[in-house]
């Protein structure tokens, strides 16, 4: 069942369109959204709070993601519809293992990157005490259905029809580039790519999560489980 979900597939032109996307949304509107939202500001004659500024780029991508794969979007949710007790199960299982074998590794990296603190995860308490609402709705919808459809519909659906293992090696690697890289940068500081790691074990997970439910709406349910239990915490 999982592998007629994923042979649903990309079509032609969600496949180019699709790169454009994710390189805009991994090394692109990361250094022009804040520009363009300063001169939205001034265009605007008013000062926008760090929240909205948040959701008006949150908003952006998810438009765009929803627009290019407008037609991959139908077809995974006709999947999910045709069998949606396994896609749930598929999510339920996922959450298992991303539990046991986060909280293994979590342990594991503790001893190895001692005092390192990941500048994402203090980004986003930041932004849950600013503004608890939106955060929300960022973390536990918006950047699910948003990094789902990228790094699991597109970069793991993609190559898996070219080699699984390259899929997981691939799609893990660029989601936990993601949550990195531009605090490594503006740190200047290329050891704080080694946080990479921690986010190896959840795009693995994901990605076992999709493909084994035939349908992107299992790892993206699975994926704001994790984030809203993460956002719980907080609270």
């Amino acid at each position: 069942m999982a592998r007629r979900g994923l042979s649903a597939g990309m079509s032609g032109r969600e496949k180019a369109l699709g790169g454009a996307v994710l390189a805009l949304y991994l090394a692109v509107l990361p250094y022009v959204s804040g520009p363009a939202l300063d001169l939205l500001e001034r265009l605007l004659g008013t000062r926008l709070g760090e929240s909205v500024r948040n959701a008006i780029y949150y908003y952006v991508v998810f438009a765009l993601v929803v627009i290019v794969f407008w037609g991959y979007l139908g077809r995974t949710t006709r999947a999910f519809l045709d069998r949606p007790g396994g896609v749930l199960a598929s999510a339920g299982l996922g959450l298992v293992a991303f539990y046991g074998l986060n909280e293994i590794c979590g342990r594991l990296l503790g001893l190895v990157l001692e005092g390192q603190v990941n500048l994402n995860d203090e980004a986003i308490v930041g932004r849950m005490v600013d503004a608890p609402r939106t955060t929300i709705l960022i973390v536990v919808v918006l950047a699910p259905v948003v990094e789902e459809t990228l790094f699991r519909g597109y970069v793991f659906g993609n190559l898996r029809e070219v080699h699984r293992g390259l899929a997981y090696l691939v799609s893990c690697l660029l989601f936990a580039l993601l949550h990195v890289w531009q605090f490594a940068a503006a740190r200047g500081d290329l050891t704080y790519l080694l946080l990479m790691v921690q986010y190896l074990v959840p795009g693995a997970v994901m990605a076992w999560t999709y493909e084994r439910s035939g349908s992107l709406w299992g790892s993206v349910l699975l994926h704001g489980v994790v984030n809203g239990l993460a956002v719980v915490r907080v609270l």
